[in-house]
Order: structure tokens, then C-alpha cells, then sequence
């Protein structure tokens, strides 16, 4: 008789994620030795800092660093959009946060779907990138047009990956025989597949309008392009993958090295140049396409719309200066520029509270519990009086130059080209056909609820006294 119990969507994530995880270390696996490397720097950061240690067992966080990654897809349809929707929202996973990447030369429009939640992101954090082609931004109108027809033609889905997520939302959820199969099935959407749909000299023309759209439109499915372990020290992983034979990328993305980590920091080795077959007639002809490659992530904390706009401010003033070239040739320059610019950014997690910069949680201290603060001094007299603590909440989304940075560094040095501007997140949401969620008001609400369970505990403490 079968199970009548439903797998949580948290577990379905877990098993989807670790499967992804494997097929790709088999097809890549230059990523399992950067998978390798980071688990040793994270074992080597953990033991050398057992402060940290504790505050991400206090957080429950610990048991993140050996499996936190994530994953990127470019997707072709807006159909093709929606339905990975759907096939997300059976794993627990949400559409947060909108990204413009045009204005960084990159044709596409994204969300990233994730859990939402300290249970959700503890219990397994893996969250996809999810990009849809701006077709709109292909010049060539006729090159546009057989793209379409291209991408109208194909089907990323299995039938019996579309069975089981109708299924999930029918009856609200799967049991374990259809989970396991589910897994099995969207695994599918995500492998590599060395034959083009395309013809060697379409590939050419795509690929002369830009290399993502070529990467997007010529094969089968939206292979995943790389997955992303998350590390505790960047900047030691960077340093440690020639030594294993990775090449990484001139630059890290995102923020300088600071005591107190801010939004993310990325960096990846390049892109693979793999063997792939185009159509020709009845027949084949070989050829090859650069992809997939690894990348590397740390996280650091959220910052409010006020703390954003001064590290998009510093970054400009940076780029302003040096922009870092993709042959690395400049990646001193550009380091030494962007760490006097940040500068000006608080470096303790009492100098970005003070400033209104960070996202933070609270929740009371020892003494809180047996002193019984007076919730009449609020958060902040609270704080002055040591009865309640602050942490920093952990950014979980991404960062469209960084994202562009590391998309135009693996595709290649002549990758970039200049688009206006045109973020259109009306146009994307009903493509989704659901709202994304503001990432801000999302990381205000638990900064804020945070606070309202501190004070009902220290309330509950008073009135028992």
C-alpha cells in the first residue's frame, strides 16, 4: 500500500540538489575537485576560528557550509518560464528578487528561486539563478525570427516531468515513489547534451549576435551552466585553485575582503570548450561551445535599500577609475581601487547597524533571561544594556554586476555588448506568471519579526517575575 504521506518539499529539494551535484561532478569534474578544495579551506577556517564555529551552530547554520550551492539556467520561452515555476515550487522554492542584466551587456532578465525561511534555507539552501532570453535584444530581426522558431520547437520537459508536477499541485504535494521519480524526471531538463538543434552556421550567427544567446537557443535544454559550493574564505580558495590545476578568473566579484562580509563575493574558473556536433544535412558535423565552468561563492550580510545604494555607489566610483579587463592584466589596479573605495564603508557590525546599512536579527542575551530587561528602553536600550544581541541575517539573493561579470568573463573576452538599459519586470513576472517577491521588504519582515519575538519573550519574562 502506498505511502499516504507527503514528502516535505524541503526534502525533495535536498535529494534534487544532490543529484544535480553528482551528474554534474560526472560531466565536469574540475568541479569535484574545486568541491574538494572548499570543503578543505571551510574544515581549515572552521578550526582555526572556533568563534565562528559557534556562531554558526548558534545560528544552525553549521551544517550549510558542506552542501550550500547553487545553480544557473538560461531559459529560451516564457513558457518555458512559468513551467519551471511550477516545477520549482514543488521543491519549496520561490521567485525572489528581479534582475536586469541588459545594462551589463547581457541579454537576459532573471529571478532567483530559493527557499524562503531560517528552516527552509538550514534544512538545504540550494537555489537556481534563473535567467529568460531577451529576444527583444537581438538586432538582426531575420536571426531573431528562426530563433523563435527554434526555441517554439523544443520541449525542456519530459511528459512525465509535466505529469508529476501536475500532479504535485493537484494533491498538493508527492509521495515518496513519485518524489524519487520527480527528481529523476527535471534531472532530465538539466543534462548536457552535445547535439545542437541548430546548424553549424546558425550557431555561427547566434553566436556572432552574442554567446549566451548562442548557449540558449542551439541546444536541447537549459543544461545547467555551473553549480556554486559556498566557502568561508574566498580569497584563500582563489589563491588554492591553481595549485589543483583550475584556473580561476581574474577577479573575484562583488565587494573587497572585509572583517564583516556584505551581500556576496563570486569567482569561478573559466568556462569548459567542449565537443559538440551540429546538424548537417541528414547527418553531423563536429564542432565545439564554451558553457559550463565551476564557480565559488561567500555570503556575507543583507543590506538594507540604504546600505545598497552606497555599495552600488562605491562600486561605480571604482569602475569609474578601473574597470577590471578580462585577461586579468589590470586585477591589481582594480583590487587596490575598489578596497580604498569601500573604505567608507562601515567595517563593524555595530558601525552598519548604527548606519542602517545591515539586516539584523535579535534575540535575548543570558543576561537578558535573568536580569529582565524593561521592554519600555526598546530594541536599542535593550542592546545598550547587553539583554539582547544582535546577528547578522545572510544574503541569500544575488548581484546583477556580478552576475554579468562572471557570465562575460567565462564566455569570453569580446562576450560583452553594449544594450540600453531595459529592465521590464512586468514584462518577466507575467512571463513567470506570478510576482517575484521584493527582496528587501522579504529581509525587512524577518529583521522585524525578530524583533517582535525578542520583546514578547522579555514581556513574558517581566510578567512572570
Amino acid at each position: 500500500m502506498k505511502d499516504v504521506v507527503f514528502i516535505a518539499p524541503n526534502e525533495i529539494r535536498a535529494a534534487f540538489s544532490s543529484a544535480m551535484s553528482a551528474m554534474y561532478r560526472t560531466e565536469v569534474p574540475a568541479y569535484g575537485t574545486l568541491m574538494e578544495l572548499v570543503a578543505e579551506i571551510n574544515a581549515e577556517v572552521l578550526e582555526a576560528t572556533p568563534a565562528l564555529r559557534r556562531q554558526l551552530e548558534a545560528a544552525g547554520a553549521l551544517d550549510r557550509i558542506s552542501h550550500e550551492r547553487h545553480g544557473a539556467i538560461r531559459l529560451g520561452t516564457p513558457a518555458e518560464l512559468s513551467m519551471m515555476r511550477r516545477v520549482f515550487a514543488v521543491m519549496g522554492m520561490h521567485p525572489v528578487g528581479y534582475y536586469d542584466l541588459s545594462t551589463a551587456g547581457v541579454p537576459v532578465h532573471a529571478t532567483a528561486f530559493r527557499p524562503v525561511g531560517a528552516e527552509a534555507l538550514n534544512t538545504n539552501p540550494f537555489r537556481v539563478f534563473t535567467s529568460l532570453l531577451r529576444i527583444d535584444l537581438i538586432a538582426d530581426e531575420r536571426l531573431r525570427k528562426e530563433a523563435q522558431d527554434v526555441l517554439a520547437d523544443r520541449r525542456i520537459f519530459t511528459p512525465n516531468a509535466l505529469r508529476l508536477t501536475d500532479l504535485a499541485h493537484g494533491q498538493g504535494g508527492l509521495h515518496r515513489d513519485d518524489a524519487d521519480q520527480f527528481v529523476a524526471e527535471i534531472l532530465e531538463t538539466f543534462r548536457w547534451h552535445d547535439r545542437a538543434c541548430v546548424s553549424a552556421d546558425m550557431y555561427r550567427r547566434l553566436h556572432q549576435a552574442h554567446r549566451l544567446v548562442a548557449d540558449v537557443v542551439s541546444f536541447k535544454g537549459p543544461h545547467i551552466n555551473h553549480l556554486t559550493p559556498g566557502t568561508l574564505d574566498i580569497d584563500a580558495v582563489q589563491r588554492a585553485m591553481p595549485a589543483r590545476g583550475i584556473v580561476p578568473k581574474a577577479v573575484i566579484e562583488g565587494p573587497p575582503s572585509r572583517t564583516c562580509p556584505i551581500l556576496l563575493r563570486q569567482t569561478s574558473f573559466k568556462a569548459l570548450d567542449e565537443a559538440v556536433s551540429f546538424k548537417s544535412g541528414d547527418g553531423w558535423t563536429k564542432g565545439s561551445h564554451t558553457a559550463r565552468f565551476g564557480e565559488i561563492e561567500q555570503r556575507g550580510i543583507a543590506l538594507t535599500a540604504k546600505g545598497r545604494a552606497l555599495y552600488d555607489r562605491l562600486l561605480e566610483t571604482t569602475r569609474a577609475v578601473v574597470r577590471p579587463a578580462a585577461d586579468g592584466s589590470n586585477a591589481a589596479e582594480y583590487v587596490a581601487a575598489l578596497s580604498r573605495a569601500f573604505e567608507a564603508f562601515p567595517d563593524t557590525w555595530e558601525g552598519i547597524r548604527a548606519a542602517g546599512l545591515g539586516y539584523f536579527t535579535y534575540s535575548p542575551t543570558e543576561r537578558g533571561h535573568q536580569v529582565r530587561g524593561t521592554c519600555a528602553d526598546g530594541i536599542d536600550g535593550l542592546l545598550s544594556q547587553g539583554y539582547v544581541r544582535f546577528d547578522p541575517i545572510v544574503y541569500e539573493d544575488f548581484l546583477p554586476v556580478s552576475a554579468a561579470g562572471i557570465f562575460q568573463s567565462n564566455l569570453g573576452d569580446d562576450a560583452g555588448q553594449d544594450f540600453v538599459a531595459s529592465p521590464n519586470q512586468q514584462r518577466f513576472e507575467t512571463a513567470l506568471g506570478a510576482a517575484v517577491l521584493d527582496e528587501f521588504e522579504h529581509y525587512a519582515a524577518i529583521e522585524q519579526a525578530s524583533i517582535d519575538r525578542c520583546l514578547s519573550t522579555l514581556r513574558s519574562l517581566q510578567a512572570a517575575e
